[in-house]
């Protein structure tokens, strides 16, 4: 399995996660992250990369 293909995936996961947390639970006054949609999309595409990593190394052998 190539590496890339684990950090694209998981950092769509991240994006649609980070999205869907700031449909559903961002607040509106105040929230650095959650407060619009493109910061919180791109703070769980941050995470969905950071957890694609981690991955590799779980999946990909040495």
């Amino acid at each position: 399995m190539n590496k890339w293909i684990i950090y694209i995936a998981s950092t769509a996961i991240g994006l649609l996660g980070g999205y869907l947390y700031w449909h559903f639970y961002g607040c509106i006054n105040g929230c650095t992250i959650t407060g619009v949609w493109y910061n919180s999309t791109a703070y769980g595409g941050l995470l969905g990369y950071l957890a694609g990593g981690m991955a590799v190394d779980q999946f990909i052998k040495k």
